[in-house]
């Protein structure tokens, strides 16, 4: 398992993109790994085959833990783990792979895994344990549970029960059942390949004679998991308070009307309002400092860099925060590269741990979605969190001197969500009216 960043202990492996007698080249994708700051694929280190997989999808592991072993056609072998893993001997990874893990009654079981256990009556010794040297892990309970569900609804627990969590999904998603596709695998177990080859069969599922009826127990996955604990950490550390605004974007929908389509032609994608509101919250940022800023140890520590943080929705499966670094540093046309990139990245898990690291204020932004309103959870250690929610167009007064007259313009609510133990709402108001100004008065057309 890699070492993904200095406070990273341990790693999910949550795809292979190689299987057991393929031929590897070095740099070519080997695998996903899933920790608690990001999802990235690995390359392969090495040239070879892939001998064995010792860590299967789904499976978390320490830092450091032999994951596979490649090897050449004269059978030498090597250890694939980690870009920086050392080459492992022939005899060293042929231990490895002889050395008998511990029976999950022997292992010590966690608090968690324990109170999980007791929850859904189970033993240790009911669970097929994956942890390292045998340990019962969460995910086996929930899978082991998960699995238990399934097989009651299709009446089949023996054979769902050894079911892999991916196994499950495929089956899921394609309206299949247990009994729909043919096992090839060991003790006739089901594999993730037969799946695969039923599914380009076109293999159906057969015939339901009603709508599926009870509960369906989901599994989380390690990044909902993640973004779960994360938010009920940060509702409990911080007083949060939610303040909002209506922001007139017809200026700046004035200039995206006339260089949209040069824009979208030059970049390959559109100007949307998220780059306006970055910017914006970037210069009322240097007005209001105490929104740019951590709670310490009964301290308020004001950062002078503004690193901006994007929320970023990941398939639905959870939220992801890449970070603009020096964001101060960037035009519009910049900020709308530097946040594209960043999105496409996080959806297609090619980001670094840099990536999400040092980030002083974060934007959410469902906009695109047609929200009203969204009360977002502040993103820890931060104080603040802006959402940019919907623009509509419609009628807004327009005073002219002494002058007043109805006008069609595109307006939409922003809301900000701070920390009330270290920022008032005077404070907050005037930074948000300070962006209001910023969005209708701006030259946006100079940063183009």
């Amino acid at each position: 398992m890699p070492q993904l960043g200095e406070t990273v202990a341990d790693g999910t492996v949550t795809k292979w993109f190689k299987a057991v007698g393929e031929v590897v080249a070095k740099g070519d994708t080997l695998f996903e790994v899933s920790t608690d700051k990001v999802d990235t694929e690995i390359p392969s280190q090495f040239d070879g085959v892939l001998r064995e997989i010792l860590v299967a999808e789904g499976q978390t592991v320490d830092v450091g833990t032999v994951l596979a072993v490649i090897g050449d056609d004269a059978d030498d072998v090597v250890s694939a783990s980690a870009p920086a893993a050392k080459v492992a001997s022939a005899s060293t990874a042929t231990s490895a792979r002889e050395r008998a893990p511990r029976a999950a009654s022997d292992a010590p079981l966690s608090p968690v895994v324990r109170r999980l256990l007791a929850e859904h009556a189970l033993d240790a010794s009911d669970v097929a344990a994956t942890g390292p040297q045998g340990r019962l892990t969460r995910d086996d309970v929930l899978a082991h549970v998960a699995a238990l569900a399934a097989a009651s609804t299709s009446g089949d627990a023996s054979a769902t029960s050894s079911l892999s969590p991916v196994v499950r999904k495929l089956l899921r998603e394609h309206g299949l059942d247990v009994a729909d596709v043919a096992a090839t695998g060991p003790q006739g177990r089901l594999t993730r390949k037969d799946v695969e080859a039923a599914i380009a069969a076109g293999v159906t599922g057969r015939a339901r004679t009603s709508s599926p009826t009870g509960d369906e127990v989901i599994a989380f996955t390690k990044i909902r998991r993640l973004t779960a604990e994360h938010m009920v950490r940060s509702k409990a550390t911080s007083a949060h308070t939610l303040m909002a605004r209506e922001i007139d974007y017809e200026h700046v929908d004035a200039l995206r009307r006339r260089v949209g389509a040069d824009f979208k032609a030059t970049e390959g994608f559109s100007l949307t309002y998220l780059a306006f509101n970055a910017l914006a919250t970037i210069e009322a940022l240097r007005e209001f400092p105490h929104l740019n800023a951590s709670v310490g140890d009964d301290a308020l520590i004001v950062h002078h860099d503004i690193n901006l943080g994007i929320a970023v929705d990941v398939e639905g499966a959870g939220l992801i925060v890449p970070v603009v670094h020096d964001a101060p540093s960037l035009g519009l046309r910049e900020m709308a590269r530097s946040v594209r990139d960043l999105a496409t990245r996080a959806r297609t898990k090619k980001l670094t741990l840099d990536d999400t690291a040092k980030g002083t204020f974060t934007i959410t932004n469902p906009g695109p979605f047609g929200t009203l309103m969204t009360g977002a959870i502040i993103n820890q250690p931060q104080v603040a969190i802006l959402s940019t929610d919907g623009v509509t167009r419609k009628p807004v007064v327009v005073a002219s001197g002494e002058d007043e007259a109805i006008a069609i313009h595109s307006v939409g609510l922003v809301a900000l969500t701070f920390d009330h133990r270290v920022i008032d709402g005077a404070y907050a108001a005037r930074f948000l009216l300070r962006f209001a100004e910023i969005i209708a008065t701006r030259d946006w057309a100079a940063e183009l």
